[in-house]
């Protein structure tokens, strides 16, 4: 058995794992980020480490030493990206493992090397030199003359690459300080490239292709597109000096990425070469018109297992692909994407209407097409009828403008109005909900989508309304809910949207308490032990198994509706079926139930802001719990928690679940038992706290959630420094039986000392069934503020004996 470590950093289908690895057989971990992380067989991984770029070594590192200390010592690694070669080099040199080496790799990611090697076996190639400096380009310039490039000796995609066209454009260029240049003449030269599999003696499959633009055009705002060749004395052509140019370079078996000039009247010269498969569309073209799938042959060429097998006839059809740029230069937003094109392409990807564009490689440049052909002159037809007619309009985005956040969902006004009235006060504020606007407008003005626009619970519904509230808006925008009906939602609008927040993914595995248990487990992180059941009678066995008390509860819902404790195996079976019945607005019920052991001790909850690596705690909360054997949450107590001899082990637990959850962006809520060995991990949400709990924090510590959550949404740094450290609760008030609300009056309450504020949750009329019929039947919310929990607790009992309220009891 291997563990076999892949760095991986696409958020398309480029590379499928689960099929190229058998995730049984061996175990495989991955280190990739939360982008990427999207297609990726997470749930039969060994582990998943995401950091936020797998170009920060010192990360991949640290992320790779987890990774081993759970999974053990590694002994092969896969990276098919080019930028991700070195890294992957380096690792086998550190850790002796068989695959790529550095000395392997350097001629194929040293251009200036490269060009040397293939010089010295008598390969065409352009002049080429160093270019440490002004001076060095003026020489070359003085020998070959203008217009020369300056680029990277180890870059990729044309980045970095520079047209110098005098030498008054020399002395204005600026050598970057974190890579070696070099410098060759500028060719007006036509362009091709060779991608295919180079056996270790020879060549296996493998197309040529002519740019019909070029790679640096594209970096200027020109289309890029490609379409193979059938031209069969060309083709001999390139043959004979792509052979020579993988035997001077490759040590053994590859997938290469060949590129080369040719001149007027002929004539080819090698331009580069990688030792992986091409970019942009071509590793998909290749599965989808010629049957062979080049990443998969690069895995198995880096794993050391038998490559797939591999077709001996020359592909039959002719494939191509384009990439459209925006029309607006980065950072833009997308104000309508190309239109489906029915004349030509067989595959179209484009981001939607309202999405943020930044750039980052050929995958994320714009809008992407594929083609396929009985020959080179009618797939290149169809590409430049779509270079003529498909734009991809944007509008530029002014990093410097004020945002504007766009709440989905805003939940009732007596829990939440507070939190659209902070962030109002900070921003430009706009509200996609299912519901026609009412005391939100005060906060939103005419900036909102209703109901008979959109279903918030469908996410190309409200991406299409969330795009429409940011279209006209000059500067950031970003996404938020804290309706836990709506996260998942959300999170997919953020994805479409290319905008800060966690992923879907991670969402998810929040949502399912059955999945969270399941990769805390795995991950040796401190929760609680749980069996998955179907029916009452494993309910009992798991009862009978976990006990003497379990907890059973739903695998998705919220609130804890349907969560009850259980003395025994036989309340255990009366309990799984309070769990299957149970039901919240919004929110569908998964398969069966969980039966999980009982975690004695406080609970409490921990509010945190995630920024990439750094899970840093917002505020604590004390659980208050009544109406046994259900957990209903009657009250919450925010009070100075650093000091705590628990402090530092709740901070590691936390920090722990978050990593492996996968949540790298957002603010979130975690519920935890301080049981007599330790912190353990009841659930992990992934949005800010109910029932008051962020303004309870703002109110005991100065630091405001609802304002770090907007900031962590639109990708700023949060300021988390608390002002002051006191206490701040929450009592709510419950009817003494099931009934009608017939009267409230809360404002003696509100008047006495330490109150600082009394809520009205039920308006006259309202029917109040006591758990576990009904769904937090509370009458009002008290809170309070003191220097000490005892100074709360005492203005609480004041505040509540003033609560005037009349009740009509139900038959």
């Amino acid at each position: 058995m291997h563990h076999v470590l892949v760095i991986h950093r696409w958020t398309d289908r480029y590379a499928d794992y689960a099929a190229y690895l058998d995730h049984a057989t061996h175990r495989v971990s991955y280190v990739t980020t939360e982008r990427a992380a999207r297609h990726l067989p997470v749930e039969h991984a060994a582990g998943v480490r995401l950091v936020d770029s797998t170009e920060d070594v010192k990360a991949v590192r640290e992320a790779i030493d987890a990774l081993v200390e759970n999974a053990g010592p590694v002994t092969r690694i896969v990276a098919l990206q080019e930028t991700d070669l070195d890294l992957a080099a380096d690792l086998r040199d550190a850790l002796d493992l068989p695959g790529q080496r550095g000395a392997d790799l350097e001629p194929l990611r040293d251009k200036l090397l490269m060009a040397e090697r293939l010089a010295a076996a008598d390969v065409p190639v352009p002049p080429t030199a160093d270019a440490p400096d002004h001076a060095a380009v003026t020489d070359f310039a003085a020998r070959h003359g203008w217009p020369v490039l300056v680029k990277p000796r180890r870059g990729t995609a044309s980045a970095g690459i520079t047209r110098l066209d005098s030498p008054a454009d020399l002395a204005d260029y600026a050598f970057p300080r974190d890579g070696a240049m070099l410098v060759q003449p500028w060719l007006p030269d036509e362009v091709l490239h060779v991608d295919g599999v180079f056996t270790g003696d020879g060549l296996g499959p493998w197309r040529a292709a002519r740019y019909l633009t070029t790679c640096l055009e594209f970096t200027t705002g020109t289309a890029l597109a490609s379409v193979e060749i059938d031209d069969p004395d060309l083709l001999d052509r390139i043959a004979e000096i792509t052979t020579a140019t993988t035997r001077a370079l490759f040590s053994g078996p590859a997938v290469f990425h060949l590129e080369l000039f040719r001149g007027d009247h002929g004539a080819l010269t090698v331009l580069e070469i990688g030792s992986r498969p091409g970019g942009a569309e071509v590793p998909f073209v290749w599965r989808e018109v010629h049957g062979i799938d080049l990443m998969a042959v690069a895995c198995a060429h880096q794993v050391g297992t038998e490559p797939p097998p591999l077709p001996t006839a020359h592909p039959t059809e002719v494939a191509g692909w384009l990439l459209v740029p925006p029309s607006a230069p980065l950072p833009c937003r997308v104000r309508t994407p190309p239109a489906a094109q029915q004349d030509g392409p067989y595959a179209q990807v484009a981001p939607a209407a309202g999405a943020l564009l930044t750039g980052g490689g050929y995958e994320h440049a714009g809008a992407r097409f594929r083609y396929r052909g009985a020959s080179s002159a009618e797939v290149a037809a169809a590409v430049r009828r779509t270079m003529r007619d498909a734009v991809l309009d944007c509008t530029p985005l002014d990093p410097a403008a004020p945002p504007r956040l766009v709440v989905i969902g805003c939940g009732n006004p007596p829990y939440r109005e507070y939190a659209l009235h902070t962030l109002a006060g900070h921003l430009s504020t706009a509200l996609v909900q299912p519901a026609e606007i009412d005391w939100q407008r005060r906060h939103v003005a005419d900036r909102f989508v209703a109901a008979d626009t959109t279903d918030t619970t469908d996410p190309t519904a409200t991406t299409r309304a969330a795009a429409a509230l940011l279209a006209d808006h000059p500067g950031p925008g970003a996404v938020l809910t804290w309706d836990e009906a709506l996260l998942e939602t959300t999170a997919e609008v953020a994805r479409r949207l290319h905008l800060p927040h966690m992923s879907p993914e991670a969402v998810r595995r929040c949502r399912d308490k059955l999945t969270t248990r399941r990769l805390l487990e795995r991950a040796g992180v401190p929760s609680a032990r749980f069996r998955h059941v179907h029916t009452a009678d494993q309910a009992r066995a798991a009862a009978d198994e976990l006990g003497p008390q379990v907890v059973v509860k739903p695998r998705d819902l919220a609130g804890s509706i349907g969560v009850s404790l259980a003395d025994g195996p036989t309340e255990a079976a009366r309990a799984y079926a309070r769990a299957v019945g149970a039901a919240f607005p919004g929110l569908g019920a998964l398969d069966g139930a969980i039966v999980e052991e009982y975690l004695s001790g406080p609970e409490i909850s921990v509010d945190c802001a995630v920024a990439g690596d750094t899970v840093h705690v917002v505020n604590v909360a004390r659980k208050r719990l009544g109406f046994a054997p259900h957990f209903e949450e009657t009250g919450h107590l925010v009070a100075p928690w650093r000091h705590e001899p628990w402090a530092d082990e709740v901070r590691a637990v936390v920090t722990d679940a978050h990593t492996v959850l996968g949540i790298r962006t957002g603010l979130t809520h975690t519920e935890l038992r301080l049981t007599p060995t330790g912190p353990r991990i009841v659930e992990v949400n992934g949005r800010l706290g109910g029932d008051f709990i962020p303004l309870l924090g703002t109110l005991a510590t100065g630091l405001d959630p609802v304002v770090t959550a907007a900031d962590l949404a639109l990708g700023r740094t949060p300021d988390l420094h608390p002002t002051h450290d006191r206490c701040a609760e929450v009592r709510f008030l419950y009817p003494e039986r099931d009934g009608t609300v017939a009267s409230l009056d809360v404002t003696a309450a509100a008047a006495e000392p330490g109150i600082e504020r009394a809520v009205p949750l039920a308006a006259p009329g309202t029917r109040l069934l006591l758990p576990p019929r009904g769904i937090v039947p509370r009458l009002a919310a008290l809170l309070a503020t003191g220097e000490t929990p005892d100074e709360c607790a005492a203005a609480l009992d004041r505040a509540q004996r003033a609560v005037r309220h009349s009740l009509t009891p139900l038959r």
